[in-house]
């Protein structure tokens, strides 16, 4: 059996991202919102630098990686297509030994969940900013735990407030808000309003951190009720991850 063309693929792309967009569409629709208030980050981890190129083609200036070594030869081949200004996110837990690898080409971090962390990306992007490798502060999200998990990765309710000051006093970080991603075996429902009353109290005190990145391609319906503002969205455009 033959492999896809480009042509092929690209179409198959387009007709994916239509049907996401409609649902994004509708559900912000349904929840009293303006569609144009929920970004959809397009996630690439484990596709090819040519799936992000076509999907540029077809609109989307965000994509989401997870794996710091994967990203950086991804966005290297990327650039090699397309010139245009992307966001590159970065939404997997990072070792604080990749900070500086990851600070040469993030615009977001979406899993900012310790103080630790928070130093070494401090680190990171001020030596990527005097090499001239970036050019604006490292937007932070940070990470919680719903379930006071801290295992799983993500900070718990109670450390929430000092870690947010942390970022907030950085001169080379900036804090955006909040991510979150439903326990295993939770209703996403209960997950999404207990993240939205945390953004809630996150805002009382940082009222810039807008940020509420929530939601994949099985729960997106229910993120957008409880105020997402971006989602995380692989599957439902790009199909099943391809074998390693």
């Amino acid at each position: 059996m033959s492999a896809p063309t480009s042509e092929n693929r690209r179409d198959e792309l387009a007709g994916r991202l239509a049907a996401v967009r409609e649902r994004l569409d509708a559900a912000a629709r349904a929840a009293g919102r303006d569609p144009s208030d929920v970004a959809l980050l397009t996630v690439t981890k484990f596709f090819p630098a040519s799936d992000a190129v076509l999907l540029h083609e077809l609109g989307c200036e965000r994509f989401g990686e997870s794996r710091e070594q994967e990203a950086s030869a991804k966005i290297a081949e990327f650039r090699e297509s397309v010139t245009a200004p992307v966001e590159w996110h970065m939404i997997g837990r990072v070792q604080r030994n990749k900070a500086r690898a990851v600070a040469r080409w993030a615009h977001t971090v979406h899993s900012v969940d310790s103080l630790r962390l928070v130093q070494a990306f401090e680190k990171g992007v001020r030596a990527a900013l005097d090499a001239g490798e970036r050019t604006a502060p490292l937007r932070a999200l940070l990470q919680v735990s719903l379930d006071g998990d801290r295992e799983r990765g993500g900070v718990v309710a109670e450390d929430l407030p000092a870690l947010a000051e942390a970022v907030a006093a950085s001169e080379v970080l900036e804090l955006g808000g909040l991510m979150g991603v439903p326990p295993l075996g939770w209703e996403p429902e209960r997950a999404f309003e207990l993240l939205h009353g945390m953004h809630a109290r996150l805002l009382q005190d940082h009222p810039a951190a807008v940020e509420l990145s929530a939601g994949m391609s099985g729960d997106l319906e229910h993120a957008v009720r409880w105020g997402s503002t971006c989602v995380r969205v692989g599957t439902a455009v790009l199909g099943y991850r391809p074998l390693a």
